[in-house]
């Protein structure tokens, strides 16, 4: 089915691709952090061009979303806004653009290197195993996004060609299982009864589990950065970070929980403590790998 309407504004185009969203692609430059290059110019252009590569990549997704889930949009309270569903741009000029961004998200990955452009293909074929499968399996479906963001690190990795403490890559996993559960846990929130006619798999889902399953990833967080502090250096300095850490990821779940559930992907840019106790844990984590 095809959206009516002329095409849509510039403005429309770029909510399309969601930039909010790409907060998420800041695990790409975990690489050049913690491999110790952030000092090297050479390095952070390489890790800055596989985060634009990966804003370009899943703005295309997500694009791509739209037009699938045309139908199921216009029936959500507030997706039936997006472009697609809302008729401000044609399911065929959409899918061109999506089409556009994947050819320059793949053309630039693969010219910073072949592990980049790889990280990128693949993230595409769990994208395109995701949206008509995964999705609708519950746990599955989470344990998807989490491997997502495990792409994009190895992304951040292979643009700089350093290796980092795979304890790093576990925590990553952890918290970002954290993430997708607190989304679920916000969708059954926000839409109650109407969850199930949003994504199916919410009827597997309720909030007394969602909320045991956050509480078993967020302990397993918390000791997983705790045991990568003390193992990966040889001096104990990195453990300054770990009460960063543990606000943060507290100050979160206050945040899901508050007034019924905040929208987890847009939390990080409207909470000011959470914006401070990122930039804190940032600077910590910097002092100690670059400057002890």
């Amino acid at each position: 089915m095809e959206a009516g309407g002329s095409i849509g504004f510039p403005a429309a185009y770029v909510r399309l691709v969601r930039p909010k969203q790409w907060t998420k692609n800041g695990f790409v430059l975990a690489g050049v952090v913690f491999s110790g290059e952030a000092l090297q110019a050479s390095s952070v252009v390489e890790a800055l061009l596989a985060f634009v590569a990966f804003c370009a990549l899943s703005g295309a997704v997500y694009a791509v979303n739209d037009i699938l889930d045309i139908e199921e949009d216009r029936k959500h309270p507030t997706k039936r806004y997006r472009p697609v569903a809302g008729e401000e741009i044609p399911v065929r000029a959409a899918a061109v653009y999506a089409a556009l961004l994947i050819v320059g998200g793949l053309a630039l990955a693969f010219f910073l290197g072949f592990g980049v452009g790889l990280a990128g293909l693949a993230y595409l074929a769990l994208q395109a195993i995701y949206t008509p499968v995964l999705k609708h399996v519950a746990i599955l479906d989470v344990m998807s996004i989490s491997a997502g963001f495990l792409i994009r690190a190895g992304a951040g990795v292979a643009a700089v060609g350093e290796p980092i403490s795979p304890w790093l890559i576990v925590c990553t996993g952890l918290l970002t299982l954290f993430l997708g559960f607190s989304k679920r846990r916000h969708e059954l929130a926000a839409l109650g009864d109407a969850a199930v006619m949003h994504r199916r798999n919410l009827e597997d889902y309720s909030v007394e589990m969602l909320d045991q399953m956050m509480n078993i990833m967020i302990s397993a967080t918390i000791i997983a950065y705790t045991m990568y502090t003390f193992l990966a250096y040889e001096h104990a300095y990195m453990t300054a970070s770990i009460p960063f850490v543990i606000y943060g990821v507290f100050r979160y779940m206050l945040l899901v929980h508050r007034n019924g559930g905040g929208n987890p992907d847009t939390l990080l840019l409207q909470d000011r403590p959470l914006q401070i106790t990122l930039l804190l844990w940032i600077a910590v984590v910097m002092t100690v790998i670059y400057l002890l």
